[in-house]
């Protein structure tokens, strides 16, 4: 059962779990597309913090709990006491007192360890400095819809410790699947991480490589996926990671060597001329349109299977 847990890192989930939350996003696309929705959350009320800027993401979490009859409270960093220092276990505290669930955009993950820890409610990351298991789960979503299978081989091509990519990896370590990461030596996971997502690998076969070369990543590949190159909050880096990542391009010479069937990804928002060409992004291979769509449908799932 998952009601009553909270989702900070899919590598805290069984693949029993993940694939219960896979079933329900498509059965939730189903029942948006027939105006069947099941009011599951109906009398519920969910904090939605943000201490980042968002665009998908606050339209479809809060669109996912209208839909499914709960009430959505959104909580700008700037409207709240945590802008005057209040520390996050008081806030988590007095939320405990008010809603039945959270929801966060956080700088720092350990923020939603508090909030869980202090709060005593299911948590749902909305992104941290370490993933973003929403994403990852639209991501997959999208690439079943389009190929029948999560069993595609996946190209990562840019921060090889991006927090989206993290997420990647954890959803691939625990499905078994395939995912080459093209990425400056430079740019890898934390330890810690990586060790997690070695171990799962381990028990269920998956394949996680690092390639420093992008063409030998994307290979054969039927997902060529790529994120910004400066996540928000990084911005005293910048320049040090664009040099970084220069020739971690996604161009449309760069796609001739994936399938000839495959799909460009991204989570957005992109920097076109930055980590991807327009060509490729706004051309026929993109699917970036669709995984963003699939953010309400997998939002949904995991709010009406935790709260």
């Amino acid at each position: 059962m998952l009601k009553g847990n909270s989702l900070l890192c899919l590598l805290d989930f069984e693949k029993q779990d993940i694939e219960r939350i896979m079933e329900v996003s498509f059965l939730m696309k189903n029942f948006v597309k027939t105006n069947s929705v099941p009011k599951s959350l109906d009398g519920k009320r969910v904090a939605l913090i943000f201490e980042k800027p968002s665009t998908r993401t606050r339209v479809s979490m809060e669109s996912a709990i209208y839909l499914l009859g709960g009430y959505p409270i959104v909580l700008n960093k700037s409207d709240i006491q945590l802008s005057r220092g209040e520390p996050v276990e008081d806030t988590a505290r007095v939320l405990g007192r008010f809603v039945h669930g959270i929801g966060a955009r956080v700088l720092c993950h350990e923020s939603l360890i508090k909030l869980r820890d202090y709060s005593g409610l299911p948590v749902i990351n909305l992104l941290s400095n370490l993933s973003h298991p929403l994403q990852a789960l639209a991501d997959f979503m999208t690439i079943k819809e389009k190929f029948g299978t999560y069993e595609k081989p996946i190209a990562f091509v840019g921060d090889g410790g991006d927090n989206v990519l993290v997420s990647l990896m954890a959803f691939a370590a625990k499905m078994g699947l395939e995912l080459r990461v093209a990425s400056p030596k430079e740019l890898r996971p934390k330890p810690e991480i990586w060790k997690r997502i070695e171990e799962e690998s381990e028990n269920s076969g998956a394949v996680i490589e690092f390639y420093d070369d992008p063409y030998f990543a994307v290979r054969g590949s039927f997902v060529v996926y790529t994120d910004v190159w400066v996540s928000m909050g990084e911005e005293n880096i910048a320049n040090k990671k664009k040099e970084l990542l220069k020739n971690y391009r996604v161009t449309t010479d760069l796609m001739r060597h994936a399938s000839k069937d495959a799909i460009f990804m991204h989570c957005l928002p992109a920097m076109r001329g930055e980590e991807v060409d327009a060509e490729v992004i706004d051309g026929k291979q993109s699917a970036v349109w669709d995984e963003a769509e699939n953010r309400l449908y997998t939002a949904m799932s995991v709010l009406s299977l935790i709260i």
